[in-house]
């Protein structure tokens, strides 16, 4: 589901949608298996951006007792950032006893029927495995790609003028629910690059590390081993081009203002 979106995609995002994951699900906490399941569903509360797992509440080998008061979803996107606990659909929420460890408010039992008898696991709280591979962030959504494209453009990056990046090879990833990142090699940054503090991790790009410049901190980063459809990018930096001018050919490019770019640097504080 895209956060580009058309007003269509956007009221259907204001639904409780969920359907069938077709794979074994399992969840841990420390040694102990708290989930395995082949019969998961992916969950999207409204106006939530990323899936959830719901299981069904017999595969749950923990205790779950009542949890505190529902906090009311807030208007428009939850981004990946969102804690758990904050629901926009009705339901009761619920804690998670594993052998004297309680999870606080780590489950919830949404009140659709459609979804009776199944519980949303807090994916936080828990390691995950798709089958026998380890799940990071958050569930991947069927519904999210991202083509990644070689160009011969003219991208030019600058900062309150003083130039960062130019260059005729970018590489353009576009992804499914974001503005297009231009990513280049490390040459054609003409500005010093510094380590970063952030460290990030995308379920479809991988683990990403952070660079600063000038007085901005964490303001570039790389993805030095990618996941398998992101190689293309493998090295190569991506600056954080809402704060920063960027001209393509020539011409300047705006500063994205749909809901999930505001989103977006809610959620990341640029």
């Amino acid at each position: 589901m895209s956060l580009l979106m058309s007003d269509a995609m956007a009221r259907l995002m204001d639904e409780l949608r969920h359907e069938p994951i077709m794979k074994r699900i399992r969840a841990r906490s420390g040694d102990r298996v708290v989930v395995d399941t082949t019969d998961a569903m992916l969950v999207y509360e409204p106006r939530r951006v990323s899936p959830m797992y719901a299981v069904p509440e017999p595969a749950i080998r923990a205790g779950l007792a009542p949890g505190g008061p529902v906090t009311p979803g807030r208007p428009g996107f939850l981004h990946p950032g969102i804690p758990f606990t904050v629901h926009s659909a009705p339901g009761e929420s619920l804690l998670v006893d594993v052998d004297g460890r309680i999870h606080e408010d780590a489950a919830f039992r949404p009140a659709d029927p459609d979804l009776a008898g199944y519980v949303l696991l807090d994916f936080d709280a828990f390691d995950w495995l798709e089958e026998d591979e380890p799940v990071h962030a958050h569930p991947r959504s069927p519904y999210h790609r991202i083509d990644v494209r070689q160009s011969s453009r003219h991208l030019q990056i600058a900062d309150r003028g003083r130039p960062l990046v130019d260059t005729t090879r970018p590489v353009l990833l576009f992804e499914t629910g974001l503005p297009v990142r231009f990513y280049v090699p490390r040459e054609d940054v003409v500005a010093e690059l510094r380590p970063g503090r952030t460290k990030s991790y995308c379920p479809y790009k991988g683990a990403a590390t952070y660079f600063s410049t000038g007085d901005r901190d964490d303001v570039a980063w790389s993805y030095e081993d990618p996941l398998l459809d992101a190689t293309q990018i493998a090295g190569l930096v991506a600056f954080w081009d809402d704060v920063l001018e960027v001209t393509l050919d020539g011409v300047p490019q705006g500063r994205a203002e749909t809901e999930g770019a505001k989103a977006l640097r809610e959620e990341f504080g640029k």
